[in-house]
């Protein structure tokens, strides 16, 4: 994998919570602070000048081929561990159109793209996955029924507290 662009930067990612009869829409990729991949909610880096809710339908349409509609923020999730420092700000999200299938990270070279997979993903099987973040096993149920309200979360690196 080249050199990672989002080094010593805050970078302000918007992710949706998609669901689907009990089961969440994730994408397994391969990310700079883990040696194996994990399984994520959909979403990505916001633009300059542009609005949450917009960069969030342009990753939908980017890595699952999906359009959606962004609901409301449930999470808010800090991301340190030196040198990666990521702002994530979670939506619910309800399907508009599209077709789902795996899309490509456009900012990537073909032979650098992250993507490596997606699926609809039942809850009960949640605790036997890759999870990032790890929080949304515990909290999927309220996320998908309404009943929580926002969360502040924060993952940092173990080595400093």
């Amino acid at each position: 994998m080249n050199a990672d662009p989002y080094r010593d930067i805050l970078r302000v990612r918007a992710s949706g919570l998609l669901f689907e009869n009990d089961r969440l829409l994730l994408a397994r990729l391969n990310v700079p602070t883990r040696e194996q991949p994990v399984w994520m909610p959909p979403g990505g880096a916001v633009k300059a000048g542009e609005l949450l809710e917009s960069a969030l339908e342009r990753e939908f349409r980017e890595e699952t081929g999906l359009e959606v509609k962004p609901g409301r923020m449930v999470m808010v999730h800090e991301f340190i561990e030196p040198p990666w420092h990521a702002l994530e700000i979670y939506f619910l999200c309800s399907l508009t159109g599209g077709e789902l299938k795996l899309g490509r990270d456009p900012e990537r070279a073909e032979d650098d793209q992250i993507l490596l997979d997606l699926k609809f993903v039942p809850f009960d099987k949640l605790k036997n996955m890759e999870l990032y973040p790890q929080i949304l096993e515990e909290k999927i149920v309220d996320f998908s029924t309404g009943t929580s309200g926002v969360l502040h979360v924060r993952s940092r690196d173990p080595q400093r507290g």
